[in-house]
């Protein structure tokens, strides 16, 4: 059954732009961020706090974060690993962290340098320092439905990776298919197992577009009773940790179906679509929203 009302998650400013080979200015990250919460989205991914060596795109955030306009009711989160990053998005000012874990061996040690297990042992006292602080965390799960090193992904490991993050502190575990290879059919196993360990009103989806099956994905979770979806204004992003895994779901195209089924959301389609077109302007690269394209299509007819 649909929930009257879905929230969406912009991870734009954070997953959207960290693997773009082009850097962005922090004036033009600013500016994003502020036309984002302009359109009323009140979840927003701003940065991360991780080694620049390893994520130079995300070498301002602290900058990033001190420079947007906050507006009540937004949350601005960013992506902190381990207690040195957690302790500078505290300094900083983000009120929502998020730590990430990775549904397979082989990617954690990719994308964190570590094992399942000891990505968890790095997390514990982050979760107990953000409780402390009285600041969400979001817990992210990557390669829930496929990894680019060993293949299918088991159901029952991702929702054992949920529990844990859940037992941390986590509110809301966002599962994500970051090689874009998941299916409605595999999408409706995944949130039946999972929901057997963490509620489906604690779960979210994130799909990555590879395939052309996150609109189809979406739909499906939303199905199950899923009312959180992340995704990134034009589509932004992909990971520098797996190869050939293409931009996230447009936030634009999530919008445009969302208004389609009648349910609230909250933000404005057109300010969203000006938002996409701006950060695509700078990045010197067309949009990859199908929304986007259309619009710009009925304005020169």
């Amino acid at each position: 059954m649909l929930a009257a009302k879905v929230k969406m998650v912009e991870v734009g400013p954070r997953d959207g732009l960290q693997n773009e080979p082009r850097t962005v200015s922090t004036k033009a990250k600013i500016e994003l961020i502020d036309r984002l919460g302009a359109a009323g989205l009140t979840a927003i991914e701003v940065g991360s706090f991780v080694s620049p060596k390893r994520v130079p795109q995300m070498a301002d955030t602290a900058e990033v974060v001190a420079g947007i306009s906050r507006r009540n009711g937004v949350r601005y989160a960013a992506l902190t690993p381990n207690m040195q990053g957690f302790e500078a998005a505290l300094a900083a000012g983000v009120n929502e962290i998020a730590v990430f874990a990775a549904a397979t061996e082989a990617f954690s040690q990719k994308n964190l340098n570590c094992s399942m297990a000891e990505s968890l042992d790095r997390f514990r006292p982050v979760c107990e320092a953000a409780k402390a602080a009285d600041i969400p965390v979001r817990g992210y799960i990557s390669c829930v439905l496929g990894c680019p090193y060993e293949g299918d992904v088991r159901a029952d490991a991702v929702a054992s990776l949920a529990g844990a993050l859940t037992e941390m502190g986590c509110y809301e575990i966002s599962l994500g298919d970051t090689i874009g290879v998941g299916t409605v059919a595999g999408v409706r196993a995944l949130i039946t197992t999972v929901s057997g360990v963490v509620p489906v009103n604690r779960l979210a989806v994130h799909f990555h577009d590879t395939y052309g099956q996150a609109l189809a994905n979406i739909m499906a979770a939303l199905d199950m009773g899923v009312g959180v979806i992340d995704s990134a204004v034009g589509g932004l992003g992909g990971c520098p940790y797996a190869e050939g895994a293409t931009g996230n779901v447009a936030s634009e195209d999530v919008l445009y179906m969302l208004n389609g089924l009648g349910l609230e959301t909250g933000v404005d389609l057109e300010a969203l679509v000006a938002a996409g077109r701006f950060i695509c302007n700078a990045l010197g690269r067309p949009t990859a929203s199908k929304v986007s394209q259309a619009f710009s299509g009925k304005q020169q007819a």
